[in-house]
This record gives C-alpha cells, sequence and structure tokens, in this order.
C-alpha cells in the first residue's frame, strides 16, 4: 500500500508536466491537444447516429484496452466474438494513441463506446470509473496500470489481463519496483499469456499460479476483411499507371526513425540491379510523414505521396502518409521489412505481411515477439539479417528475393502456415470472458 500512495502522488506531481508533454508532441500531430478532457477522466458523450446526436454513456459493461494501432488490429477477432457473444452488454474499447483511436472508429465504428484511457492518476481513473462503472475491465500484453488496477479492485470490478507478455528485459525492469507490480498482478483474476515462456515470467515476477494460463497469442488470430479489401482496390488504382503487374514493390513497414536512413542507402544499391523497384515506406506515426519526406527528397528519390492522391508513374518512392492503409499494402508488395527491427525498437508484427503470403525481412532486434520469430525462423518462413552491417545484408536479401519468385513463394506460403496454425486464442479467451462475467 506505501508503494502505491508513493506512486499515485508522484503521477499527481508530474500531472503538468505530462500535460505540456502532450501539447508538445501535438507540434507535430495536432490529434494529440485534441480530447484532452479524456486524458484527465472525462469520458465522451457517444455519438448516435439514429438520432443525428450524441448519446449518454451506457453503464456496467465490459471495457478493453488496446494502447495503440497494433493492438486494436490484433484483438479484432476477439473483439468480434465479444460483441456477438455479449450482444445486449455495452463494450468499450479505450486506446492511448489518436492511431489507436482512428483505427477502433474504423474497425468498430458505433458497435462500441470509445475514448482514450486516462492518465493513471488517482482523480482521473476516479472519474472514469465513476462515469463508466464498468463490470469487467480487460487489459492486454503488459499494460499493468497499479492505481487503476487498485481502483478497479476497491470497487469490485473484476480484472483480466489478456495476451500477456513479459521479456526477460521487462521482467528484469520490473523486479526494480516489484512492490509495486507484485500486488497489481495479484488483482487481477486472471492473467492469459501469450505463450509458457510469457507465463513463466508472470509467475516469476510473483503472479500466482494457479491465477495464470497459458492460451496462445491472439495476434495470429488475424484475417482479411472487407475494408482490407476495399483499401487495397483504392491503392491499386494509384499504381495501375505503371502496370503493377511488372513493377516489384518492396515494401518497409512500421518505420521508426533510423531504419529509413539504412533503407534508402539499400534502395540506392539495389536499383542498380533493379531500376524499376518500387520502394513504399510506412512510417510508424503520423508525426513523422513530413520528416521522412524530406529525407527522401534530399537523397535524391523521386516521391509520391499517399495523402496527395497521386498517381505513382515514375517515382522511385511512395509514402504511404495514411492512417489504416498498411495491411492493404502489405497486400500489394512482393517484399515485405519491418521497421523497428533495426533501432532497438524490438521490431512489429510480421504475423500481417506472413497472413497475405509474403517473404518477410526483419533486422537484428525482435525482442517483442520472440515467440513469433523463433516460430517463422524454424518453419523457413522469415529471413532474419544479422545486427552488424545492416546494409549490405539488405541490398543482398532484397535482390536475392527479386531475382528468385520461387524463393518468394516459399517463404510466403511457409510463414502463411505459421499463422494458421497458431489460430484459436480469440476463443480461449472468449471462453475466460464468459467465466469472470456470465451472460
Amino acid at each position: 500500500m506505501f508503494a502505491l500512495l508513493i506512486y499515485r502522488l508522484v503521477l499527481l506531481f508530474l500531472l503538468p508536466v505530462v500535460l505540456v508533454l502532450l501539447l508538445a508532441r501535438s507540434k507535430n500531430n495536432k490529434a494529440y491537444r485534441q480530447r484532452l478532457l479524456e486524458r484527465l477522466g472525462f469520458f465522451p458523450k457517444q455519438s448516435d447516429p439514429k438520432k443525428n446526436s450524441a448519446s449518454n454513456v451506457k453503464q456496467g459493461g465490459i471495457l478493453v484496452h488496446a494502447a495503440s494501432v497494433g493492438e486494436v488490429i490484433a484483438l479484432k477477432s476477439f473483439i468480434d466474438e465479444l460483441l456477438n457473444t455479449y450482444s445486449t452488454t455495452p463494450i468499450t474499447i479505450t486506446t492511448f494513441t489518436p492511431t489507436g483511436s482512428e483505427q477502433v472508429k474504423k474497425l468498430f465504428a458505433n458497435r462500441v463506446q470509445h475514448s482514450y484511457l486516462p492518465l493513471d492518476i488517482y482523480p482521473c481513473t476516479q472519474l472514469f470509473l465513476q462515469r463508466l462503472k464498468p463490470k469487467l475491465v480487460i487489459f492486454m500484453e503488459t499494460e499493468l496500470w497499479p492505481n487503476l488496477v487498485a481502483q478497479c479492485t476497491n470497487k469490485q470490478i473484476k480484472l483480466l489481463l489478456i495476451n500477456g507478455r513479459l521479456s526477460k528485459k521487462s521482467l528484469n525492469s520490473y523486479h526494480k519496483i516489484n512492490k509495486l507490480i507484485k500486488p497489481c498482478l495479484n488483482s487481477f483474476n486472471k492473467i492469459l499469456t501469450q505463450s509458457q515462456e510469457n507465463l513463466n515470467h508472470f509467475t516469476q515476477l510473483g503472479a500466482t499460479p494457479s491465477l495464470c494460463r497459458n492460451v496462445g497469442n491472439l495476434k495470429f488470430d488475424i484475417s482479411i476483411n472487407d475494408n482490407i479489401q476495399h483499401k487495397q482496390a483504392e491503392l491499386t488504382q494509384l499504381i495501375s499507371a505503371t502496370d503493377a503487374n511488372k513493377r516489384k514493390v518492396w515494401l518497409v513497414a512500421s518505420t521508426h526513425e533510423g531504419d529509413e536512413a539504412i533503407v534508402l542507402e539499400a534502395f540506392r544499391e539495389i536499383l542498380k540491379e533493379s531500376p524499376q523497384l518500387l520502394l513504399v515506406l510506412v512510417p510508424r506515426h503520423p508525426e513523422r510523414f513530413e520528416h521522412v519526406a524530406k529525407l527522401c527528397q534530399q537523397q535524391g528519390f523521386s516521391l509520391a505521396r499517399r495523402s496527395e492522391n497521386t498517381l505513382v508513374t515514375e517515382q522511385q518512392v511512395w509514402l504511404l502518409d495514411s492512417l489504416g492503409e498498411l495491411m492493404a499494402g502489405f497486400a500489394l508488395s512482393d517484399i515485405v521489412t519491418m521497421g523497428g527491427s533495426f533501432t532497438h525498437i524490438g521490431g512489429h508484427n510480421p504475423l500481417e505481411p506472413a497472413l497475405f503470403e509474403k517473404p518477410i525481412i526483419v533486422g537484428s532486434d525482435m525482442g517483442n515477439f520472440t515467440e513469433v520469430l523463433q516460430q517463422l525462423l524454424q518453419a523457413d518462413g522469415l529471413v532474419q539479417l544479422a545486427k552488424e552491417e545492416p546494409v549490405p545484408q539488405l541490398v543482398k536479401t532484397v535482390n536475392c528475393l527479386l531475382h528468385s519468385s520461387e524463393q518468394q513463394i516459399s517463404l510466403g506460403k511457409q510463414a502463411h502456415k505459421v499463422v494458421l496454425a497458431n489460430q484459436g486464442a480469440s476463443q480461449k479467451t472468449l471462453s475466460q470472458v464468459q467465466d469472470l462475467f456470465p451472460l
């Protein structure tokens, strides 16, 4: 209790600093200064398309928190199951990022209530819970918010952690604040993990073993839906002028600072052998769109931007500076490289391009997807580069794939098999929800 009290006081003291940081981040992405009241716990009224107005918040339902766009996509299958099973129960989805918020609106529209999750500060979370009055709160992966969890426990709100993930690095970090984290973990009614290794890490951190169960990874439960197919058709029209069947496409997804420099250097060399190759860059964060566009132009590459609806003709780089179109971009690509795996970010989800049977290249750092990476490597469904000198490795690997359609097909098919073989976590997770919150 003492550790929790200190945590609450520190965060309350830091509230002005956090708000300033949000405003500073909004310099490049104005969405971060919008809806600030939600960050403080003011759950908004929800739009009612039938009445063309706002309606009051529906209380007493299930709250699911998905921090950002990747988590929202990963939870789609599970939330669809939740909506079908609990058809008369209010379902609320919260996020932290504007991109996550946009994804919720695109995937679920008015089928769910939506808001940002408030900052984990006592007055904010108190106001939030008072307004929403959920019966069950579901967190994902390593979303451990000690104050909000403690308040849910005090209000006898059921707590469930799904798709639990705890890397060795995070385990060591959390051990340093174990007096705060251990009570938080044991406040959950159930902890459902992605793998046995993750389950072991949670118990090593202090979670009661009887609370933990390995049900598999929800990120395997992805599928190609109507929205993706519609987006794919839109993007195809923009590159049809180049005869898309002849021009090869190399897509580099979810890039971070430093990734683009590596990719552009490699691309310059690859063009010597494949001058018609189209590079598609998809930055992870919208606030970096302008920076990446300038970087491409400064390095002398001709550029088309998705936001300008420009037809891609002879341009060398296509910047996908849009939201919610990455999955459709995978469908159009011949080769995919996952960003965030070259610059200590821990990588991004390789299962998404695997769904489309695409050959996948990743850098040396895939710490966020250790088990998934091992499964794909063992199945010969992915190529991972070594840490040293990534540029020449990238050049060699992309060139090899461009000149070997057989290897492209083999890698893609093997990756797709891994996805199909590991699906089913959504149903197992739903079963655990029903145990906690019977119909």
